[in-house]
């Protein structure tokens, strides 16, 4: 294990005097909240959480904690599902919340340059106000950050029709872990000017550079959607139609996939008794664009396909209200489910066409330990979240078994051409499975890049690998 030094009241005092007093936070209940995100129930209280608000301020922290080898974390919402804003080491946990303006939006060229404390939602409620649309939404958009999203590459339902966050970021401002300060990209949709640092960053968990000022690019908000809930009679049905829906030539805005057991938990959650639920899986099929005749078309379309797969009742939403009811189910699921009992969350993702098969090889393999399992998320970009349930398994059989069944889960998904992770990143909790996705000299490759940045290791050590 690297070898860290511990905050001394000298150190502090340079901590206070780099982000003021007021900013800095050493008492054991913010040290407590500070110590945990979404993951599980994982808890590395650091030593001190600082709320720099400029850059200069982040550089000289970085400074400090190099000469004095200190581990400094940064952080964004805290809605992370990896492990990766823990501060596993203690040292310094550096919260991104006071930088959270929208210091532009560019309504003439579709861009827009923010800071990465701005929540996801607030900063898509802003330029839908200029008929602007940023399309990556996580299911915690509302208090997830923008930053937070490009350290892990996130997506959300609208990846499979838009894009995930790579797709529009076009610069950004990075403090180094040397404490210097860069800029990478351009404000320009073409720019092949040296490497491509912006998209290094991007995905990289916070582990090569603190980003303090993004710029991203915008498009045309959509001025029509509409919303199927669709139930079918099996998972194996559900899973299946998915696919066939793209070979119609549609490409809806998010085909989210549903089973049973996670409507379930969201209807005890929410004291809600949703449609059909009783229903063994579900789809939720978004369809938007500029033109209503087109999508009541390809709602047919889609409807046609979906009958073909012993499918139930089609529910049709087209007022913004009921929409939105549909959409704050979905949204709901993952912290019912996580109400159940002890948990791990997998964020496994296939070409789609594999769904099936990979549903049904995470059913068996759970059933083989006696593990339950709620799968639920993005199908059509083929990632789903597999939450494995302690529920009423023994302490002993689950502490045997949870590893070699998540094992045997990674292993079936990369048999099936697809990853460990979609969008959670591996961070902290998932990075002794990352061997099972990865070859050991790509691993090495980004030891090497992680130590050319970094050669102290004093950023977010401990994530990835």
């Amino acid at each position: 294990m690297k070898r860290y030094n511990k905050i001394t009241k000298p150190i502090l005092k340079k901590i206070e005097s780099i982000v003021g007093k007021a900013n800095t936070y050493i008492d054991d209940e913010t040290l407590k909240i500070y110590g945990s995100d979404e993951t599980e129930d994982y808890s590395f209280p650091p030593e001190v959480v600082v709320k720099p608000f400029e850059a200069q301020q982040i550089s000289e922290l970085m400074k400090l904690a190099n000469e004095f080898k200190i581990p400094i974390t940064p952080r964004g919402g805290g809605t992370g599902l990896s492990g990766g804003a823990l501060p596993i080491y203690g040292g310094i946990c550096l919260s991104m919340e006071k930088f959270n303006r929208i210091i532009e939006i560019d309504e003439k060229n579709f861009q827009a340059v923010v800071e990465p404390g701005v929540i996801t939602q607030k900063f898509q409620e802003e330029v839908e106000k200029f008929g602007l649309y940023y399309p990556p939404d996580p299911a915690s958009r509302g208090s997830c950050m923008l930053g937070g999203n490009i350290t892990e590459n996130s997506g959300g339902p609208h990846a499979v029709k838009y894009g995930v966050t790579k797709d529009y970021v076009l610069a950004l401002e990075v403090v180094l872990p040397d404490g210097n300060i860069i800029n990478t990209g351009a404000r320009t949709l073409k720019n092949v000017t040296g490497y491509n640092l912006t998209q290094l960053f991007i995905g990289s968990e916070g582990t090569l550079g603190i980003v303090t000022k993004i710029t991203v690019r915008l498009i045309p908000l959509p001025k029509y959607k509409k919303v199927l809930l669709a139930g079918f009679n099996s998972i194996e049905d559900s899973v299946s139609a998915v696919a066939k829906i793209f070979q119609e030539g549609i490409t809806p805005a998010a085909i989210e996939f549903i089973e049973k057991s996670a409507i379930k938990a969201a209807e005890e959650k929410l004291n809600k008794t949703f449609p059909n639920s009783n229903m063994e899986a579900h789809l939720l099929i978004e369809v938007d664009g500029n033109y209503s005749e087109v999508i009541d078309k390809e709602i047919q379309l889609i409807a046609e396909v979906l009958e073909k797969f012993n499918v139930g009742e089609i529910i049709l939403a087209e007022e913004r209200q009921k929409i939105e009811s549909i959409w704050d189910l979905r949204r709901s699921i993952g912290e019912a489910v996580k109400s159940i009992s002890a948990y791990k969350e997998e964020d496994t993702v296939v070409p789609r066409a594999k769904l099936p098969e990979l549903v049904r090889g995470v059913k068996n393999i759970c059933s083989k330990y006696g593990i339950t399992s709620i799968c639920y998320g993005h199908a059509g970009d083929g990632n789903v979240h597999i939450n494995i349930l302690k529920k009423n398994l023994d302490d002993s059989k689950w502490n045997e078994y949870l590893d070699q069944a998540i094992k045997e889960i990674f292993e079936l998904t990369v048999s099936l051409g697809g990853t460990i992770s979609g969008e959670h990143g591996i961070g902290y909790s998932q990075k002794k499975f990352l061997p099972i996705a990865i070859s050991q000299t790509e691993i090495r490759l980004m030891k090497k890049i992680k130590k050319l940045f970094d050669p102290n290791n004093i950023l977010n050590p401990g994530k990835i690998f």
